[in-house]
């Protein structure tokens, strides 16, 4: 068989995403910092970008420059000008002068417990004391000792042999951020026992030098569970402490039945009357069962918005943070040097440079103006959230906004991540305002978002003593128009981390 070649024509449609789309669509998913990232990696590679200073502040201080000039000009203008001899004999008089006023401000002697900051502070802010209202007062103040560092500093003034700082020093690396042993002594026994030792590590040295360690600040700290961790800050109150044997009592053996609310079982087992166990509990309420927690050491992280949201003249307006990102433009200066019918290597690169410029300014100006048109729309369709709060929260999906702006739910999806609008309310993601719903009793909707907020304003109200159970919060709701089941109630008291209601029960 003879393959026989030949020409054939077709027609056919094919999408292809050119280097200028995908750019556009690259920078539209960025965060703000990883934006901000961008842009400086664009002004460092590409000599056709940069960034446009404030023309109005360079020229208000260049008239304000002007002025001082003018004036300074006209004051000596005024004034005749002395002779030299006058100059040189005013200019030795004030040296004296100054040289009189400085020996006076030194004192003759330092008191023995003075240090010297206290004669001479330390210039901050202004040459002054530094001002607590200072954006570095914080960072500068802020301290990042840790819990072990804490533990260690207070083994070092404890008479210890070096054997017992050791085994205490391995204890305090067992113990975990909450402030708990987290490794049983069995297991920091067998990694200290040797068989070859003279004098091996026994079972009861590690337990004392526990109990050692046990007495440190957090009070509470090393201890193995929760029961030992507040009869130790028990330990350490005053012996004429009001109800302290009864606490000791319902913490070693009844805390179970503490924790499962059962306070009338409690009373019963421990023999206590409601009064009594009311006048426990608070004692035991004010021990804390993470003694480290405070000590924990976190970096806080800081959402600047892409949008801000605010009212004017009774009218909710929409505008883009001026401070995301640098405004750009191209060199002119560079701009001007590419010649039109060059052709060198040059001057090429440097036509493929402004082309890349105008490319990458236009992609920044379309993820401008998508952000803002679909920040808009969100605005316009939750303006109950704004005036009330979530309760006005009404139901809105990715496929509403793409209509009303005329674009795809995957542009919408990208839009909306890690992006945030700032509100008099508070700092949101895009993403917050999107939320499924539910249907009401007249045939309208409700927002599962404004259905979590009912049922926090529900749980926040309840009675401490009888508190709202998911069935009785689904009745409640039936009344107000909103058919929600209450395995709907359940999850969506989960996901606010709010405890059933036997665990919300309060004796006090």
């Amino acid at each position: 068989m003879v393959m026989k070649a030949s020409l054939q024509l077709k027609m056919g449609q094919q999408l292809t995403m050119t280097p200028q789309l995908q750019q556009a669509i690259r920078l539209l998913q960025l965060s703000t910092l990883d934006l901000q990232q961008e842009i400086q990696e664009a002004l460092d590679s590409n000599p056709m970008l940069e960034v446009t200073e404030d023309d109005n502040s360079s020229k208000a201080e260049a008239d304000q420059n002007s002025q001082k000039s003018e004036e300074n000009t006209d004051n000596s203008k005024a004034n005749e000008e002395p002779s030299n001899s006058q100059k040189e004999d005013s200019k030795a008089d004030q040296h004296d002068s100054e040289i009189e006023e400085w020996s006076d401000s030194i004192p003759t002697d330092l008191p023995v417990d003075t240090a010297w900051d206290d004669i001479y502070p330390t210039a901050g802010p202004a040459g002054g004391v530094p001002d607590e209202d200072s954006p570095d007062y914080d960072s500068r103040n802020s301290s990042d000792e840790t819990l072990a560092d804490k533990l260690t500093w207070q083994l070092n003034l404890v008479p210890l042999s070096e054997r017992d700082k050791y085994i205490a020093t391995v204890i305090i690396d067992s113990i975990n951020a909450d402030g708990y042993l987290s490794t049983p002594l069995e297991e920091i026994y067998e990694s200290l026992y040797n068989a070859e030792d003279e004098d091996p590590v026994e079972l009861d040295e590690i337990e004392a030098v526990l109990k050692t360690v046990q007495h440190f600040e957090p009070v509470g700290v090393g201890a193995r569970d929760l029961p030992e961790c507040l009869l130790i800050q028990l330990r350490q109150l005053p012996a004429e402490t009001p109800w302290l044997p009864q606490a000791r009592l319902v913490i070693s053996h009844y805390l179970n039945l503490l924790g499962n609310r059962d306070y009338a079982q409690l009373m019963r087992r421990s023999r206590l009357k409601e009064d009594e166990l009311k006048a426990v509990l608070t004692l035991i309420q004010s021990l804390n069962p993470r003694p480290a927690e405070h000590l924990k050491v976190s970096d806080t992280e800081y959402v600047v918005p892409d949008v801000v949201v605010k009212k004017v003249n009774g009218r909710w307006r929409v505008e883009l943070n001026p401070e995301i990102a640098p405004k750009i433009r191209v060199n002119s200066g560079y701009a001007s040097l590419i010649k039109r019918a060059d052709s060198s290597t040059d001057n090429t690169f440097m036509k493929d440079q402004l082309q890349e410029a105008k490319w990458f300014i236009k992609s920044l100006q379309s993820r401008n103006e998508t952000l803002l048109k679909v920040a808009s729309k969100i605005v316009v369709h939750q303006q109950g959230f704004l005036d009330y709060g979530d309760e006005a929260m009404k139901p809105l999906i990715l496929h509403d906004i793409a209509q009303a702006v005329e674009m795809h739910e995957s542009t919408i999806s990208r839009v909306t991540t890690q992006k945030y609008m700032h509100t008099p309310r508070g700092i949101f993601e895009l993403k917050y305002f999107f939320s499924s719903h539910v249907s009401t009793s007249s045939g309208g909707e409700c927002s599962s978002t404004a259905i979590r907020a009912i049922i926090k304003k529900l749980v926040a109200a309840e009675n401490a003593k009888k508190p709202l159970s998911d069935s009785k919060i689904a009745t409640v709701l039936e009344e107000q128009g909103i058919n929600v089941a209450r395995r709907t109630i359940a999850k969506y008291r989960e996901a606010m981390s709010i405890p059933p209601s036997n665990e919300r029960k309060r004796l006090v």
